[in-house]
């Protein structure tokens, strides 16, 4: 019996000439691996331009398989990109976050409330047509209430510390750890939290202002997911959005 069902691509292998294993998030199985045969013909119906980081794609497969290696029967996407592939700003960070997603996202399962605000952000980075330089950084914010992650800002007032150990503002740092940081940048890190994709062309950010928020969002991260690295695609985008 066939499964139909859509998901996002997360990163790509190269298993031998012919083939490619597929990390996915799909909408009702939530984290899946597949195995998908890529004949080199021209007219072959699997190519891999599908499997783009982040694509949308909509297949069939069996409904069970032998192993964790899942095989596709059709492949075909969503909805064609419109610019995410081609705007060199927009493909760094669909790298980036395809990246953070693989490493991030470990759950099996359906979560529709997570595959669709991960949808609907691709989809909103496809179509916009400028002011997504912070695009990035409120994803990733957001994306933390879906994990269960998503900092207390209750307690935030002005000239408070955020402690990112505990995920909360507090008027002192702790001498107990040292995983805080300066009233400058909690600042700023609670106006991250306060942002939205209509609003975040609002905030102003230079280059190294967001390239402290990438790198205190990812020291979050790792403190709270365990195993949770130091991304390689991070680099790419510390030169980008001046």
């Amino acid at each position: 019996m066939q499964q139909k069902d859509t998901g996002i691509v997360l990163h790509t292998l190269k298993y031998n000439d012919t083939s490619l294993i597929i990390e996915m998030y799909t909408a009702h199985s939530g984290r899946k691996s597949f195995i998908a045969s890529i004949p080199k013909s021209k007219k072959a119906r699997v190519k891999t331009v599908l499997f783009q980081p982040l694509s949308l794609i909509e297949f069939e497969s069996p409904e069970h398989s032998k192993g964790n290696l899942h095989r596709f029967k059709e492949v075909k996407p969503v909805s064609p990109f419109i610019s995410l592939p081609y705007d060199p700003y927009k493909s760094a960070i669909a790298l980036f976050l395809a990246e953070f997603l693989y490493r991030a996202i470990r759950e099996e399962g359906e979560n529709q409330s997570l595959y669709n605000y991960l949808t609907h952000s691709i989809e909103w980075l496809d179509h916009c047509e400028g002011g997504f330089a912070n695009f990035h950084l409120v994803f990733l914010m957001r994306l933390s209430r879906f994990l269960g992650l998503y900092p207390n800002t209750e307690t935030y007032s002005e000239g408070s510390y955020f402690d990112l150990l505990n995920a909360e503002f507090t008027p002192n740092p702790t001498f107990l750890h040292t995983y805080h940081i300066n009233k400058e940048e909690s600042a700023q890190f609670y106006q991250l939290m306060r942002m939205n994709y209509d609003t975040m062309h609002l905030f102003k950010m230079n280059r190294q202002q967001r390239t402290r928020c990438l790198e205190l969002i990812n020291d979050y991260y790792r403190l709270h997911l365990p195993d949770f690295p130091v991304l390689k695609s991070i680099e790419v985008l510390k030169g980008l959005f001046d």
